[in-house]
């Protein structure tokens, strides 16, 4: 059995994905994992959804889905967050937050 990542979880309508934002950062990257979450900085600023939607952006790109399988469905005015993944298996989704937070540590 794997080790699921605390900030995934599998919902009735895809793969749910805890996210700490940080908004008008240097660049957009996904960070570290804080306790449940995965915190992810933003270039855009958190005005007329413009994090949000580089947060769908950076989502997809690091999913490899398209924008329209990465859904905001809580906190679109808060820092915290929750996306749902659609196309895209708990594992895989696992798989890639694990690589991405190894190349960070290592």
């Amino acid at each position: 059995m794997v080790d699921i990542l605390p900030c995934l979880s599998k919902g009735k309508e895809g793969i749910r994905l805890k996210v700490l934002a940080v908004p008008k950062s240097s660049r957009t990257q996904i960070v570290d994992l804080l306790e449940d979450k995965c915190k992810i900085k933003v270039k855009a600023p958190p005005i007329e959804g413009k994090a949000n939607k580089a947060l769908v952006t950076a989502l997809a790109k690091l999913f490899k889905l398209p924008k329209k399988a990465v859904i905001l469905d809580k906190g679109s005015t808060g820092k915290n967050k929750v996306f749902i993944l659609k196309e895209i298996s708990l594992q895989n989704a696992n798989s890639v937050l694990k690589n991405i937070l190894a190349m960070k540590a290592g």
